[in-house]
């Protein structure tokens, strides 16, 4: 991706009414990005302000190749008037404008705007310049910020800039896209595909763009294994991950959800001692969830959380974001600890897919790397 490269920029129009991160314009952005369309700039105005808005789409056509207009479906067609005003041209019902100077893309926020940038957009934007672009997409959970940041920065040292790196994250799931002209060697891509590999292994479970829990059903399918959960404070969180996996009945044999103390004594053998003495939120109680599950019988491996989801803490000196994640086959059971940072849907939803990749790991008989959790 050199200097001579087209340029691109974006107007993202929101109701001044309503939250900035209710205009879903950032997965339009990122699908833009797979397709080697990276915007220099972004404007983020008021679709009230029009004559703020025909401002700065003046602007971006007389400085950038490309002008796109991303919106909620309901201002489509204001947003498409504002297009023609700026083009001199009448836009048409399809979402891609093309002038001699400029080209004009009008989106709409959210997943049809995504479809819609892949389909349309990105063609478009790669006939104008006569190069097609490619992306690899690598997955890992609970990379250190500072690994990630090591592993990019080697890659691109290495790439000598012929590459685009991009990385995102959720819920404790890192999603690292390596952009690429097609034109760009093999062993280019290929060192910097081994790069970031080596450089986050121990976090690494895929290099393609999957959910972890279809990476765990894969696994399961593989092996023939049967797995069950036991969760408290993710509430069925991890169970309902792997029944999103078409053909789940294959390899999920029960999902339980034992939030009450009574639950965890009854239906998964937990002992009175450990909630009067270690607590719900323990390893030992974590350990006897685990445990109660495999001694059915019926699975071949078991997962169980129990956690401290907030907004406010249990009544004991524990923690909010404090966990257990209990993970085992008949021959071992291991423990984690994390203490998990955010709201109570982001630890619950960070919970659930640490739960997953220690599955993950599990099946694959690896060793975890010390800073992912404490004993």
């Amino acid at each position: 991706m050199g200097k001579t490269d087209k340029q691109y920029a974006a107007v993202v129009l929101r109701n001044v009414n309503t939250g900035i991160t209710d205009v879903q314009y950032a997965p339009v952005a990122d699908a833009l990005l797979s397709g080697g369309v990276t915007l220099e700039e972004v404007s983020l105005l008021s679709y009230q302000n029009a004559p703020s808005v025909l401002s700065a789409l003046e602007r971006f056509a007389a400085l950038y190749d490309g002008v796109f207009l991303i919106c909620d479906e309901v201002l489509l067609s204001a947003a498409r008037d504002a297009l023609s005003r700026v083009a001199k041209k009448s836009f048409p019902r399809e979402c891609v404008l093309e002038t001699e100077r400029c080209l004009f893309g009008l989106l709409p926020a959210g997943e049809e705007g995504v479809r819609l940038a892949r389909e349309h957009i990105v063609p478009a934007v790669n006939a104008r310049r006569g190069r097609q672009f490619a992306h690899l997409v690598l997955r890992t959970v609970f990379a250190p910020p500072e690994a990630v940041l090591n592993a990019v920065t080697g890659a691109r040292a290495r790439a000598n800039d012929s590459v685009v790196i991009h990385t995102s994250e959720e819920y404790g799931c890192q999603r690292i896209e390596v952009i690429y002209d097609q034109t760009t060697p093999k062993m280019v891509t290929d060192e910097v595909i081994r790069i970031l590999a080596s450089e986050l292994k121990d976090y690494l479970y895929a290099l393609e763009d999957i959910s972890v829990a279809a990476r765990v059903a894969e696994m399961l399918r593989l092996h023939r294994y049967r797995i069950c959960t036991a969760e408290s404070f993710t509430g069925g969180g991890v169970a309902r991950q792997l029944v999103t996996v078409p053909g789940a009945s294959k390899f999920l044999y029960e999902g339980v959800v034992a939030y009450d103390n009574g639950a965890k004594q009854e239906r998964l053998g937990v002992s009175d001692q450990t909630l009067k003495f270690k607590g719900a939120v323990s390893s030992e109680a974590a350990y006897e969830m685990a445990a109660g599950l495999l001694k059915t019988g019926n699975c071949d491996i078991a997962v169980a959380t129990t956690g401290i989801a907030g907004p406010s803490s249990d009544g004991t000196k524990k923690p909010v974001g404090l966990c257990y994640i209990a993970v085992g086959t008949q021959e071992r059971v291991r423990v984690f600890e994390y203490h998990l940072k955010g709201d109570r849907e982001a630890i619950t939803e960070t919970a659930i897919r640490l739960a997953l990749f220690l599955v993950f790991k599990e099946i694959n008989n690896a060793e975890l790397p010390r800073k992912l959790f404490q004993d």
